[in-house]
């Protein structure tokens, strides 16, 4: 069972409106005749307390706009922004230092460092920033997300469910402007993959969270509040309360040609 989450300490502290956004995104791998162009064009704004699925072929841009958002990647032409800071105007350590404040990421393959217990794996990001995680707040997020117990275990001494929440409260705990998450689920069972999405929805809906998540699910990213589908990078489609049987229609007419 997935308890539910409190709105007691909330949301990011930055001034509503967007949490992030592209413009005129491109990016373009390599040069000449073997360069590849993985996002053409590509506009795209995440609202604040908004959980926003990415879907689309292999080789669509999905990790390419993820990785560009979050900047993780810089964009060939175009414009990105985080917490209303431009990406392309800041520097490698200005860029590494708005990452770990305004930035939380989930990744399939966790992430984790294997000797660092569950506590100093969620403390990190905020600790290589020379700040201390808010007691009351980090208590919250370790309780509520069922691992409360599990603080001074190391990653080999957890489950995949409990160590993939780990990495839930990582991201949660720096209170970032949004969280990135790239196929969270593909490395957990049906029942552990359900529960961590349900504690994605409920930090969006009790927290104010904004997440966007890359994913080939249909049943994932009916959890959604919106579906965008990229399609030889671009967006192509877009379904607002999604369900699982409308995504996966869509998919469909994607994989048959339905994009153009």
């Amino acid at each position: 069972m997935v308890a539910h989450m409190s709105t007691l300490a909330s949301s990011p502290s930055s001034p509503s409106g967007l949490a992030a956004s592209v413009r005129d995104a491109v990016k373009i791998f390599g040069k000449g005749e073997t360069s590849v162009t993985a996002l053409q064009g590509v506009d795209l704004d995440l609202p604040r307390g908004g959980f926003t699925a990415v879907m689309g072929p292999s080789g669509s841009g999905k990790s390419t706009l993820m990785h560009c958002m979050a900047g993780l990647d810089k964009l060939t032409s175009g414009s990105a922004e985080i917490g209303g800071d431009k990406l392309e105007t800041l520097k490698d350590a200005a860029l590494t230092k708005l990452r770990r404040r305004k930035v939380g990421f989930i990744f399939q393959a966790f992430n984790l460092v294997q000797t660092l217990t569950a506590r100093e794996n969620i403390e990190l990001p905020l600790r290589l920033d020379g700040e201390s995680p808010d007691p009351k707040w980090f208590d919250e997020v370790v309780g509520r997300l069922g691992i409360a117990d599990r603080m001074d275990h190391t990653p080999t001494e957890l489950s995949g469910g409990q160590i993939q929440r780990v990495a839930v409260a990582r991201a949660l705990v720096s209170r970032p402007d949004v969280i990135f998450a790239d196929e969270p689920t593909g490395n957990l069972d049906q029942t552990s993959g359900a529960e961590v999405l349900a504690l994605m929805r409920a930090a969006v809906d009790d927290y104010g969270q904004t997440i966007v998540m890359v994913t080939h699910d249909a049943t994932s990213a009916a959890v959604a509040d919106r579906v965008l589908f990229l399609f030889d990078g671009k967006i192509v489609d877009t379904i607002e309360d999604p369900s699982a049987d409308t995504v996966f229609e869509r998919i469909r007419s994607l994989s048959t040609g339905g994009a153009n």
